[in-house]
């Protein structure tokens, strides 16, 4: 299939939520005049990352999966023939949401992702957590990719990439709002280098409190046959003002590297993690505000 354009929205929020619809919307026609076939947001874009302490106001500003904010955006999709990934603080109960609901070129909702692992140690202990992780086969211009979602912290832990590897994913769309500094970049190439997948990472620009931009795509392909070493697998690192960023990514090129190489599934021996599993949590990682 050709490459695939995956266009990341680095944009900073407006302070209201018709502002950032109206912005979003924008941004996505623009990202399609550039050829994109899939377009990406930052984190909780309809607010622009808010967590208000009062539950009230926070309820306040989350909106359904199914409302006029997100199907604004599923409408986009269709109109634009690009996919979109959209982001938001999500109603819920007992309490609101981080999610991304992720549309194909036909304004089909492929699926409604919440991020499992909640900063409850921050303003995240406000929120309810994901409960698993998913894959979608997504349409695009382009041709059919399977593409799950992690979100934020999520990829601190290992086991968010893993999974949706196993579950097949080839490519992760990863909302983001923090600083994206050498280490978090050092853990998305080594999410996509282990997991042979490709990761595209939506941050905000400096603009934005606590965000300094540089956005990334990790193509995950770390070996070719005519090079006498490895390659870099950051296809795209944005600097740190908003715009709209854009990488191509050789989803065949993917796919044929992980029917040959050693990463990913092919010589694991899951019946000796079990340990994996185990609940307990012993010192020195015992925190009194963690969530079951």
């Amino acid at each position: 299939m050709d490459k695939v354009k995956i266009a990341l929205l680095q944009i900073a929020g407006t302070g209201t939520m018709q502002g950032n619809l109206q912005k979003g919307i924008e941004f996505c026609k623009k990202a399609k005049q550039q050829g994109a076939d899939i377009a990406l947001f930052p984190e909780m874009w309809n607010n622009g990352y808010l967590i208000p302490e009062d539950i009230a106001e926070l309820k306040a500003l989350a909106v359904p999966s199914d409302g006029e904010f997100v199907n604004s955006f599923a409408d986009l999709a269709k109109e634009l023939d690009m996919a979109v990934g959209i982001t938001f603080l999500e109603a819920h109960e007992p309490l609101p949401r981080n999610t991304i609901c992720l549309f194909d070129r036909n304004g089909r909702l492929q699926y409604t992702y919440a991020k499992v692992h909640t900063c409850d140690f921050g303003d995240e202990c406000r929120l309810n957590a994901g409960e698993d992780f998913y894959v979608a086969d997504l349409d695009t211009a382009k041709g059919k990719i399977k593409v799950g979602s992690m979100i934020c912290y999520d990829r601190e832990f290992p086991e968010s990439a893993r999974i949706l590897m196993l579950k097949g994913a080839e490519l992760l769309l990863v909302p983001n709002a923090c600083p994206m500094e050498i280490n978090r970049l050092s853990q998305l190439r080594g999410r996509a280098y282990e997991n042979m997948l490709a990761i595209a990472t939506c941050n905000y620009p400096k603009e934005q409190p606590d965000c300094n931009g540089r956005s990334t795509v990790f193509d995950g392909v770390a070996y070719l046959p005519e090079l006498p070493g490895s390659r870099d697998t950051c296809i795209l690192e944005a600097g740190e003002t908003e715009g709209i960023y854009l990488a191509e990514l050789d989803i065949d090129m993917l796919r044929g590297y992980r029917e040959k190489e050693v990463h990913g599934n092919a010589y694991r021996h899951p019946e000796k993690y079990g340990l994996l599993t185990e609940k307990k949590i012993a010192f020195p990682f015992i925190r009194e505000d963690y969530r079951d």
